[in-house]
């Protein structure tokens, strides 16, 4: 098995793993890409940092467009929309659309891929669908995986769908490089909800579904509810779109290619930087949850959470002594 070997040995198979996979990607083939992809959301390879390190020398800088907003806006038929409409514009499109986790499985019920299907038979279309995995923020560190096979492959933009959960879902702009909030008349106290979180990210604001009773009324609480924002923050247009019409997204696409113009000051790597920030703390959440369930921990853990309950011990002196502990291997 591979964990007999040596370790010059494991470092050689762990290359040769790596380095099949990135001969296969260069081949163009959406087989190999879609085969990367699936090590970078797994994390099955030997050698997932080598691999990362191939993608990154072959990254192309690809601006990543986020997508969000409350359930019932119609973001996955906005999306769709705008793929028709930046392809007639040359580009080559990727869509992450991270949706809701299964209850009984935990994986994604993939609602988003079955909506976009006739796109993703597009040759210059690749759209995958993640879980969310319980996570809150309404995307998955996965996504920030898949960006590096993404980029690599030549897609550009890259859009990521997020969760429709609501204002805490604001983690998209620590990934993306240009927000997209979208409300929809009727939603009832949607606006209000949205307040909160997401108008404070918002590069655009989309009133999608604007052939529906309230619209106008809608794009006047957005407009008056930016007034929450600091008045040193660019104000993000409002549009208007009627996604399965095609109403407003040509209006939509040229704005998106604006505000991509405006984040050329900062360079990829910079803006990678800001993606592996949020990996990294995700990353680190994840470890430490799976130390909190680690059973050779169990008797050291129900200490600490005594003495944090009779106040012998406060919750940053707690989390310091439970990072501290060894662990059985």
């Amino acid at each position: 098995m591979e964990t007999n070997l040596p370790a010059s040995d494991k470092t050689a198979h762990s290359s040769s793993d790596s380095d099949a996979h990135l001969a296969a990607f260069d081949t163009g083939h959406r087989r190999a890409i879609a085969n990367v992809l699936t090590a970078l959301e797994t994390g099955r390879t030997s050698n997932l940092a080598s691999l990362v390190q191939g993608l990154r020398s072959r990254a192309h800088g690809a601006n990543i467009i986020g997508i969000t907003g409350p359930p019932g806006a119609g973001k996955s038929t906005l999306v769709n929309a705008l793929l028709q409409t930046l392809r007639v514009r040359g580009r080559r499109l990727a869509v992450i659309a991270v949706d809701p986790s299964s209850p009984n499985s935990g994986g994604a019920i993939l609602g988003d891929r079955i909506r976009m299907s006739a796109a993703a038979e597009d040759p210059d279309i690749m759209i995958r669908s993640l879980s969310s995995a319980g996570h809150l923020g309404g995307v998955t560190p996965a996504a920030v995986r898949l960006i590096d096979g993404l980029d690599a492959a030549g897609f550009d933009p890259i859009l990521i769908e997020t969760v429709g959960t609501g204002q805490n879902e604001i983690d998209i702009a620590r990934i993306a490089d240009v927000q997209l909030v979208v409300a929809a008349p009727g939603l009832g106290d949607g606006v209000q909800a949205m307040k909160a979180g997401l108008l404070e990210i918002a590069d655009i604001l989309v009133v999608n579904k604007s052939d529906h009773p309230g619209a106008h009324q809608t794009r006047d609480q957005l407009q008056n509810a930016l007034a929450l924002r600091a008045h040193d923050v660019a104000q993000p247009p409002v549009l208007a779109t009627a996604a399965t019409t095609g109403t407003g997204i040509e209006e939509l696409a040229t704005e998106i290619e604006n505000q991509i113009a405006k984040r050329m000051s900062l360079s990829p790597a910079e803006r990678r930087q800001k993606r592996a920030r949020y990996l990294l703390q995700q990353t680190l959440i994840a470890a430490i949850d799976e130390r909190l369930k680690d059973p050779t921990l169990t008797t050291e853990t129900k200490d600490l959470a005594e003495r944090l309950t009779d106040g012998s011990m406060d919750a940053d002196a707690a989390a310091r002594a439970l990072l501290a502990l060894p662990r059985e291997t």
